[in-house]
């Protein structure tokens, strides 16, 4: 009985001590913000740092984090933790949730970790210089989106504390549902970042996956050294034996007239390409010495449509056989090349080695921002050297609110499909409105075609949205042609009533134009383009008319 009372005894000491064991240690630092934080947190003093926090609910949940509550606001606050943590020659894991409840187009969203008070400063007084060790988390404005991650190191020789920033660090995720972010600072001084419990990056803290590297080179160029002045870069010399050809001629122009080039047979050689338009008549209110000389206005010469050209002929240019540019001498190799010249190197008088780097202890905690938008959340941050752990406080706060913002996001994409209500007659009236503009006279030719497409597009919810662009689109594109032009039409008898100048130029301004054939188009849709712009220039002409606005005039008037 004593024997089998003992087996029992040494039994349950033994599941004691092993469930000691595979208890994780607890965190160094956990704030949850269920509890208002006005006893624990510090308000920054500091001149400029004048945004406001609130202690609020997430959104959708029932579970409260530390607010951001002003746009274009600078933030700080802290908390001291209870005792400094060493982040060398062990695993440590830093990690938090934020969310972007309004979104984020310039600010940041990082939290630092401070050294202790005995290196100058206090809570109160923190602001964008106070000593931090670590600096972690999102940051967006501009060309920068990424997840910081940076560490002051002290130089071991110069004593002096160095920035040391990861190179292609991850992006952040910038929508508005709850996101953590994870930093696994291990043993070996191996980095791993994670974002919502995702490894995005690894890196090296001694390596140069940071700018700049922490360990410097052994060697470095002497600063002493000069490159001598007979040292010869040059890889290839101008033959010094080469010499130019007698018939090379460096004078000789690149083009030549083409001497076998003969006039086209009914060459019109006094025949002006253009001429005074004979129907064209002088207003009757002309008055030469406000308005000048009149001079008809210029049309195309009929007698030039027919021939191959007018006026005077000249013979086209051809390309020279006998141009060969510039003469250079070839190039050899340099007999006296000694490549590139580079300093010597000398021992780096700063170089050093290391086993861990040089990481101060942390002992603050800090929230140190510029955002442009309200709204960012704050929440769980935990300190703690079980990457496990760390894992539990993820699927215990973080990954039950962000399941059910996604699974909100979906409802209301889903309902957003099939609700009726604004979307719908939205949809409604502007079905309406390009059945009206499809009744333009301008787009009669067009009106079956465009009927059908809106029709379609009424009757079938799934290509609603592809209709509608298409439709528009087009209607943009027609309206673009009326109003910018495609091919011009031809210049219209002017009668004397109407014939007034509408721009300031000097007598001799005149507009040349070229006739264009239609490309990739038939004459009928060439016609259609020509009907359109005329009707559009009728429409300008009676605007003009109407103005009742008299200009200065020209002696040409068309």
């Amino acid at each position: 009985m004593a024997c089998t009372s003992t087996f029992r005894l040494a039994f349950l000491l033994g599941l004691f001590f092993a469930s000691i064991a595979f208890v994780h240690p607890s965190p160094h630092f956990y704030e949850s913000f269920n509890e208002s934080w006005e006893d624990r947190w510090i308000l920054s003093e500091k001149d400029g740092y004048e945004g406001k926090w609130k202690h609020a609910f997430s959104d959708g949940h029932e579970d409260y984090g530390l607010v951001v509550t002003e746009k274009a606001r600078k933030y700080a606050i802290a908390v001291e933790l209870p005792e400094p943590i060493e982040l060398t020659k062990r695993d440590i894991v830093l990690q938090y949730d934020v969310r972007l409840q309004n979104g984020l187009e310039c600010g940041g969203a990082y939290i630092k970790f401070l050294r202790p008070q005995e290196s100058g400063w206090i809570p109160k007084q923190f602001d964008n210089e106070s000593p931090y060790s670590i600096m972690f988390g999102p940051d967006k404005c501009g060309a920068t989106n990424k997840v910081h991650f940076i560490f002051n190191h002290k130089h071991p020789k110069t004593q002096k504390y160095i920035e040391h920033h990861l190179r292609y660090p991850p992006s952040p995720v910038n929508d508005k549902n709850s996101h953590v972010y994870t930093a696994v600072i291990y043993s070996n001084n191996t980095l791993k970042m994670l974002v919502d419990g995702e490894e995005k990056k690894t890196a090296d803290l001694l390596s140069d996956d940071f700018e700049p590297a922490v360990l410097p080179p052994k060697t470095i160029p002497d600063p002493e050294d000069k490159k001598p002045e007979d040292w010869d870069e040059r890889a290839k010399i101008p033959d010094p034996d080469a010499k130019k050809p007698d018939d090379w001629d460096e004078d000789a122009p690149m083009d030549i007239e083409d001497t076998e080039a003969e006039k086209p047979e009914g060459w019109l050689d006094d025949e002006a390409e253009e001429i005074d338009n004979p129907e064209a008549l002088k207003p009757e209110d002309w008055d030469e010495e406000e308005d000048g000389e009149w001079e008809a206005p210029k049309i195309p010469n009929p007698k030039c449509e027919e021939a191959p050209g007018c006026g005077k002929w000249t013979r086209p240019t051809k390309r020279n056989p006998a141009y060969k540019g510039k003469w250079y001498p070839s190039m050899i190799d340099n007999p006296n090349y000694k490549g590139i010249w580079k300093p010597q190197q000398i021992p780096n008088p700063d170089y050093f080695e290391l086993e861990y780097p040089n990481l101060e202890p942390v002992s603050v905690i800090g929230i140190e921002i510029w955002t442009m938008q309200e709204g960012i959340l704050f929440d769980n941050i935990l300190i703690t050297e079980d990457e496990k752990e760390a894992e539990q406080y993820r699927q215990q706060t973080w990954k039950v609110k962000f399941e059910a913002e996604k699974e909100k996001q979906k409802v209301e994409e889903s309902t957003e499909v099939t609700k009726p209500g604004l979307l719908s007659g939205l949809k409604g009236k502007l079905f309406e409105l390009l059945r009206s503009a499809a009744d333009a006279q301008l787009l009669s030719s067009y009106r079956p075609t465009l009927i059908e497409a809106i029709e379609k597009g009424e009757a079938n919810p799934n290509v609603t949205l592809g209709i509608l662009v298409t439709v528009v689109l087009f209607f943009l594109t027609v309206f673009y042609k009326l109003l910018c032009g495609g091919k011009r039409p031809p210049t219209p008898t002017v009668p004397v009533e109407i014939a007034k100048k509408e721009d300031i130029s000097t007598p001799d301004d005149t507009i040349t134009e070229t006739k264009e054939e239609p490309v990739g188009g038939t004459v009928e849709n060439t016609n259609e383009n020509e009907n359109e712009n005329e009707t559009s220039g009728e429409i300008e002409k009676e605007g003009d008319e109407s103005s009742g606005t008299r200009h200065r005039r020209t002696r040409r008037e068309t």
